[in-house]
């Protein structure tokens, strides 16, 4: 559990000792690190801080998975901007300030607002880091101004930030060593652990949040700071913040969706796209804005908190200002906007994470508009557990149809600017169409299918590699008379990828029948370009209505997202086919919460049914023993292999009382010890076999030498195990396929061969159990024949206390 934090810390440590070699080594002639040297360097170390950070956060250690993610964007852009020094790109005079000084800037203020709450909420030892980190920058800062200031100074608080990871290094060998009874202040991480779990279990919260508002004011630094006169021009040395920036603001979309913070992971979707818009207008200067999604966003925003969706209308208002493009006094109307989106930026982060760390918060007005539309008849929010359940499939990600979309309707608006033929590169389509449609297409594409939306994730990918196909030929002015027949034989063969999901579509919803059939209409317009036979306004057309069928799915995923019913609806489907829904027509599917389901399904397993039922882990095949044709159905219906024989379940050791005199000692209490668990184990067959009333069918069930036993940690497993008895387990799914992780996913994979499935929506793990084999423990040695959720270590421990005893 610490190995995260300690990893975190040390890099931290061992970046700033790199700088405080630098800037101590700078008043010499030649520097004692070489500049590409250093920016190799630092950008190995951020990509340490940003795994660091990531799996903390996990974790709920918002703080530091803020400060670490924070120094890691902070090292990144740094240090491409070494590297650029060092290979003379930055030559004329003022361009390595002019380079460094936007993201110096961000980073002394977001460094001191994550060392201010650190402060406040008594996390010393992150909070001295953030402080001489940002006294550091600040410092750097002044050097480039005034030559008063010398690069010691820089120095010194680098070292600060040495001696601290020292400190907290020690104090970890320290906790190890002596077997945790010696714990230097603010380096035991198990009281934090233990507050923030308490804290986590309020309320589902994005502690990721902060992270993407800080990339915010990084990008707002950069324009912002050529308004106020910081810095003398925009060139490509500022380009490496801002797509630095862009890139971590995907890694935030993603895990803000992995949080369950659909809104917010769109709202860091749409900004990434500004981020690499911004680094592109640096070396060609177009936009294509999007204010109307982000006003859209806003609005919905705002009923999860009124601060939040203020402040995406900040965002609304920088599109438009581009989109206007201002001349004579309002020229720089569009950075003066960055600088109010800085200020803005900053003032969220310090709610945000006080709001997480402290027990009192700063209102926020969040459930207040909650509250007012709970009056309201019309609309209902959707809330509860099953809010974000998949429709197939075990998925710790929320749903992205609503990013998929809206890069749909950016990507089909941006291919309507006409590029020129003696510069390919100066086009919208690298960020609009290549990032957009093509990138974060993708991720929405690779949600919906871990969600079991299968179709719907084919289309988003098949339609993300032909934008990024498209645009990349575009960009780098492909569509040449001699390249026109391998572009055009291309085009055809997604068109007919296309037409048979537009076929498919037919039995989805008519929503998405018009999509993808508007698609199409894209795809030929793309086809008549390569051949040069396109007629004037046709891509216009095309480009338009794909567009608003975009928008209309986008709105409609959005309502779907937030409200009850149908505000917006997808439609039906125009062909409707009989036994469609997961078999209820043809198998019973039994709601697991109700407790006369678990009986009726106990009754279908006495008369000999097999069924499938919800575990701890996924989804299971089940027979009763006391059955023996069920138990054979069982093994038929599974064809299943000889190398995985099925296995036996119990609801507790109860049941194998009578013949405990059969089993060994140690081995009885080791059972005793390790159920009920996802652990199964392996015991040696013997005459307590024929106890469960299996027959002639016991041959189906383990190997001619053992057996696996498990107790599951499912009450409804446990309570339905009660009823019947003993059962035969197999997983619910054909030999050599993937686990089954949903209701509606048994089946569809094992059709009219089960009876009736109890249903419990997702799994809620996607893992199986562990497979231990206990068939020398009498000789103390047990073995592993599949290591699944729980560890090796978890095992062994349980086995050394049963031995003690």
């Amino acid at each position: 559990e610490s190995l995260h934090s300690s990893i975190g810390l040390l890099g931290i440590s061992a970046g700033s000792l790199l700088l405080a070699v630098h800037f101590y080594g700078l008043p010499r002639a030649a520097p004692l690190i070489p500049s590409t040297a250093l920016g190799v360097l630092l950008l190995i170390l951020s990509s340490l801080l940003a795994y660091a950070g990531i799996r903390r956060s996990l974790r709920n250690a918002s703080l530091f998975s803020s400060l670490c993610l924070t120094m890691s964007v902070f090292w990144c852009g740094y240090g491409v901007v070494f590297i650029l020094g060092g290979q003379g790109v930055l030559s004329d005079t003022g361009d390595f300030r002019n380079a460094l000084v936007p993201g110096l800037v961000t980073f002394t203020l977001a460094l001191l607002i994550i060392a201010v709450v650190g402060f406040l909420c008594r996390e010393v030892v992150l909070a001295m880091i953030a402080s001489a980190v940002s006294l550091a920058s600040a410092h750097e800062v002044a050097t480039h101004y005034s030559t008063a200031f010398g690069s010691s100074a820089v120095a010194c608080n680098y070292m600060i930030v040495c001696l601290v990871g020292g400190y907290f290094a020690l104090g970890r060998i320290l906790y190890f060593l002596t077997k945790e009874k010696i714990a230097l202040p603010g380096t035991d991480l198990a009281k934090t652990k233990t507050r923030e779990q308490m804290q986590s279990t309020r309320g589902s919260m994005n502690h990721f949040a902060v992270s993407g508002l800080i990339l915010n004011m990084l990008s707002a630094s950069v324009f912002g700071c050529r308004l106020l006169g910081v810095t003398g021009k925009l060139f490509i040395g500022q380009v490496p913040w801002l797509w630095a920036a862009g890139i971590y603001q995907i890694g935030i979309c993603i895990l803000s969706y992995r949080a369950m913070d659909v809104l917010m992971a769109t709202f860091f979707g749409f900004t990434s796209i500004l981020k690499f818009a911004g680094g592109y207008c640096l070396l060609y200067p177009i936009w294509q804005p999007e204010a109307i999604l982000f006003a859209v966003l806003a609005l919905f925003l705002t009923l999860k908190s009124p601060v939040d969706g203020l402040y995406l209308l900040f965002y609304v208002a920088y599109c438009i200002a581009l989109a206007c493009c201002p001349k004579g006094f309002f020229e720089g109307g569009p950075q003066g906007v960055d600088v109010a989106i800085f200020v803005a930026s900053a003032l969220m982060t310090l709610i945000h994470l006080y709001n997480v760390k402290a027990s009192a918060k700063i209102p926020t007005g969040k459930g207040a508009v909650k509250a007012l539309l709970a009056r309201s008849s019309f609309l209902k929010i959707r809330e509860g557990a099953d809010l974000h359940a998949p429709y197939l499939g075990y998925s710790k990600y929320a749903d992205a149809e609503v990013l998929g979309y809206a890069c749909s309707v950016l990507a089909s608006f941006a291919i309507t600017m006409t590029g020129d033929p003696q510069a390919p590169l100066a086009t919208v389509v690298i960020p609009w169409v290549v990032v957009a449609g093509g990138i974060l297409k993708l991720l929405g594409g690779s949600v919906a299918f871990a969600r079991g939306k299968t179709l719907e994730s084919s289309v988003f990918i098949l339609y993300a590699v032909m934008w990024i196909i498209w645009g990349l030929t575009r960009y780098g002015g492909l569509y040449g008379t001699t390249r026109s027949f391998h572009a055009a034989v291309g085009i055809i063969a997604f068109m007919l990828f296309n037409g048979f999901i537009v076929f498919c579509t037919l039995f989805l919803n008519i929503a998405w029948f018009f999509y993808s059939l508007a698609f199409l209409l894209i795809a030929v317009s793309f086809l008549l370009d390569a051949i040069h036979a396109l007629p004037a306004g046709y891509d216009i057309a095309a480009t338009l209505i794909f567009g608003l069928v975009s928008f209309y799915c986008f709105l409609s995923a959005l309502f779907n997202s937030i409200f009850e019913g149908s505000c917006l609806p997808m439609g039906r489907p125009i062909v409707q086919l009989s036994g469609v829904g997961g078999g209820m027509t043809k198998c019973l599917h039994l709601p697991a919460r109700k407790a006369s389901s678990v009986k009726r399904i106990a009754d279908i397993l006495k008369n000999g049914g097999t069924c499938g039922i919800p575990t701890d882990t996924v989804y299971v095949l089940v027979a009763a023993c006391n059955r023996p044709d069920a138990v054979e159905k069982a093994h038929q219906s599974k064809r299943q292999a000889q190398d995985r024989p099925m296995s036996l379940w119990i609801s507790s050791l109860k049941q194998l009382e009578p013949a405990k005199h059969l089993f060994a000692p140690l081995l009885w209490d080791f059972m005793e010890a390790a159920w009920p668990s996802p652990i199964s184990l392996v015991v040696p067959r013997g005459e307590w076999v024929d106890f469960l009333g299996m027959k002639d069918s016991a041959k189906y069930v383990g190997t001619p030498q053992s057996i696996a036993i498990r107790i599951p940690d499912c009450s409804v497993t446990t309570h339905l195990i009660d009823l019947v008895g003993p059962i035969v387990v197999t997983s619910a799914n054909p030999t050599g396929e993937a686990d089954t992780t949903h209701h509606n996913q048994v089946y569809a994979k094992l059709g009219d061969k089960v009876d009736a499935v109890l249903c419990d929506g997702p799994s809620p793990e996607n893992i199986a159990s562990t497979v231990v084999d206990c068939t020398k423990i009498d000789s103390g040695n047990i073995g592993f024949f599949r290591v699944g959720i729980i560890p090796k270590s978890q095992v062994l421990q349980i086995l050394e206390q049963v031995q003690k005893k």
